[in-house]
Formats: structure tokens, sequence, C-alpha cells
């Protein structure tokens, strides 16, 4: 380990552990082809042959007969009344808050701990992102701690300028209107929905939920994505299902979806040959060639969610006898797909960053592709000055969480 630049020597006690570890986890990938990625697509199904009936028929763009069954499809998945479906998750996502009312000049209440699309979707509305603590049980948006924060921060008055939305929440420091909440669940795994419910009905917001990861998830029995006004998926190459890159808007709302549909095909208006358009809006649509390949992916869900469930009840065994770390298993009364398996280190040797270093370093040489939560977005550049709480278990969390391969491919090749 002395020879990699990105690594030190560990004191004796965080060596052993991390010898324990790459013991367990290397016992889990067995004689996995090295390297093993963190998260690879799986293609067992029809795959090929419906996206050669797209080259066949040469509807590959955005019209076609597999963009509308998908559509359709994940509608009967996840029992959401309409799926829209977009090129890709942050397209999804910033759709979703432009029709849940996001504004220019507005903050979204968002986990500091996530993926930075995230909190882009947010910026791409004009709005700001104003970043939420996590809690540790499911490393979700912590709903208790927003309930305290927004009531010594916010307060609900009438916007003279906008008064048709009667109270709105607003933040007492910045002035601005607080207009949604944008929960995200971590790796799959459900956040804490109806404690995050009960503290938005409180304060006027509506929830859009971020279930790029969770896909075939269940929080007590209903889909990820369904249960708040929006809720959006994403099907990029890493996630549990693929069409290469695309995403969806989920709703119950049938006057939110036909406005998705008709924002994202650049709002034009039905006609044989006319190129009329009456907003301005956008060419997100899904491309029937990706549709194709999602239509197949999804044909073939169930059985990718029982064999990461599989996987990840091997890791969680492996993992128990080792001291100093845990897995992360899903939340009472859900059912998580286990997008990423997840380890989480004692605070004894997460607080060290050089030690959780050496863990991924260590990993690495084994062939094993780990890595770390993602950067808190207090940390990165462009959002450093974003409204927030107080995010220390955020920061702790993105201190000792070590993602670990999560393919079907592990479990379906044994």
């Amino acid at each position: 380990m002395a020879s990699n630049p990105h690594t030190f020597e560990p004191p004796a006690v965080a060596s052993r552990l991390i010898d324990q570890i790459v013991e367990a986890v290397g016992s889990v990938v067995g004689n996995a082809p090295r390297p093993v990625a963190l998260h690879e697509p799986r293609f067992a199904g029809r795959e090929t042959r419906y996206t050669r009936e797209c080259i066949d028929t040469g509807w590959v763009s955005s019209a076609g007969s597999f963009v509308d069954r998908f559509e359709r499809d994940l509608a009967a998945f996840t029992k959401a009344k309409h799926a829209v479906v977009t090129v890709n998750g942050t397209a999804a996502l910033h759709m979703a808050l432009l029709l849940a009312g996001v504004e220019p000049g507005d903050e979204v209440i968002i986990p500091a701990l996530t993926f930075v699309a995230t909190a882009n979707a947010v910026s791409h509305c004009g709005a700001t992102p104003h970043l939420a603590d996590s809690e540790q049980r499911t490393l979700g948006m912590d709903a208790r701690k927003l309930a305290a924060h927004l009531e010594q921060a916010a307060e609900l008055k009438v916007d003279s300028s906008r008064p048709e939305l009667g109270e709105v929440c607003v933040n007492r420091v910045t002035g601005r209107r607080i207009a949604a909440v944008v929960p995200m669940h971590a790796f799959g795994h459900p956040v804490e929905f109806k404690a995050l419910q009960s503290v938005c009905d409180r304060w006027n917001l509506p929830i859009v939920e971020d279930a790029a990861e969770s896909l075939g998830s269940l929080y007590h029995g209903r889909h990820t994505g369904t249960m708040g006004r929006l809720g959006v998926l994403s099907f990029n190459g890493n996630k549990i299902i693929t069409t290469g890159g695309g995403g969806a808007i989920l709703t119950n709302d049938s006057d939110l979806a036909a406005r998705a549909k008709h924002l994202t095909t650049t709002a034009k208006l039905p006609h044989p040959w006319r190129f009329d358009h009456d907003a301005v809006a956008f060419n997100y649509r899904l491309p029937n060639l990706n549709a194709a390949l999602g239509c197949a992916q999804l044909e073939q869900l169930p059985g990718f969610v029982e064999s990461k469930r599989a996987l990840a009840l091997r890791y969680a065994a492996a993992i128990a006898p080792v001291r100093g770390v845990r897995f992360v298993d899903e939340p009472p009364d859900c059912r998580s797909n286990y997008w990423l398996n997840t380890m989480l280190l004692d605070a004894s040797f997460g607080d060290d960053d050089q030690q959780l270093v050496a863990l991924l370093a260590a990993l690495h040489e084994a062939g094993i592709m780990a890595r770390p939560a993602w950067t808190p977005m207090h940390q990165l550049p462009m959002y450093r000055d974003c409204p927030r709480m107080d995010l220390s278990v955020a920061e702790s969390l993105a201190r000792r969480i070590v993602n670990l391969p999560g393919s079907v491919k592990l479990e379906a090749g044994r």
C-alpha cells in the first residue's frame, strides 16, 4: 500500500480492520472477474430484439411505440397513475420541480448528502438549494431535525406578489420562499416518508421524491416515487435497470402528467404538419431506442430486485462478525432494492479521512471497485454558501460510508 500515493500507513488497529473488511467483501464477490465494478447492467432478456425492431423500422427518436409502452409499463409496475419518460433523471427532476411550482428566486430543501444532480436540478430552476441533514438509520433526510429547523428558521406568510398561493413557507433569514422539499432515497433505502409528510403538511410544502436510485423499493407497501406530489426515477447505466440514459416522472395527478408530457416535448401543439408551440419548453423526451431497452429491462426488474436482495444478505452475513463496521440494511417496514450495498464504519475509524482512504485503496488493490459516499453539497464550491441547518450527521456519514459492488451479475453468475 505504501507505493500508492493515495494511501497512508494506518495504525495497527485500523490496519487489522481493513484486512478483515477486504477479506469479508472478497468472500462475497468470490471469483468474479477483476476488477469488480461498483455497478454494471445485465442484459439477459429481449433487449436485442426490441432495439433491433426500432432500427429495422426507423423509429429510433422521441416518437415510437416503445416510448408509450415504457410509460404504461412503469406506471403499472409502480402503481402510479402516470409515468412520463425523459432523457435522464436530472431532466426529470428539473421538470418535476417546475411542475411543483418552483420559480426563480425560491429555495428548495434537499439533503446535503446526495448526488450533485439533486442540487443541480434546483439550480436549473433558478432556485437555491437549502440543505438538510441526514439520519443514521435510513441515510436519508432527517424529518425531526428538519421540523426543528423550520420552526426556528421559517414562517408562513402571504407573499404580496403572489397572493394566489395563499400562505407560503418563507425563510426568515433570506426572505425567500421555500417552495418544495426533495427527499432522496439513498442507495435504494426509503426515507422515513410519513414523518417528512407531516412536516411538509405543517409548512405547506409539496414533496418531490428523488427516487432515482430506488426503483423497486417499497415504503410500507408503496413504491418509492409515488408518495409525493411527483417523483423521479433514473435509468442511467449504473441503475437497477437502464435505458442507457433516461429518467421518468411519476405522478398521480393527471393534469401534472399532461403538462409534463407537453413541456418535455417542446410544448408543441398537435397538428399533422404545423409547428406551433405555446410555451418556452424543453426537448426532454426519451428516444424510442432507449425506451425499447427500458421495456426489456423492466420485464426483468422483479428478478433483478431479488438477486440484489440475495446479494445484500450475503454481504450482511460476511460483514456481521467484523467489529468496527456494520452493513446498512433496509429500514423497518420497508423493502429496499439495495441499489448499492453500503457499509458504515464506526465513528472511531471513520473520523480519520486517511483511514477511509486506506480502506478504499486496499479494496481497489484487491480488484473491488468500492466507493465513498458523495461529497456533501455544502463542501462543493458552487453550493458552499447555500442556506443550511446543522449538517453534522451528513458530514459524519460522508466520512464513514463505503459502497460495495452490487451488480445483479454478481448474484446471477453464482
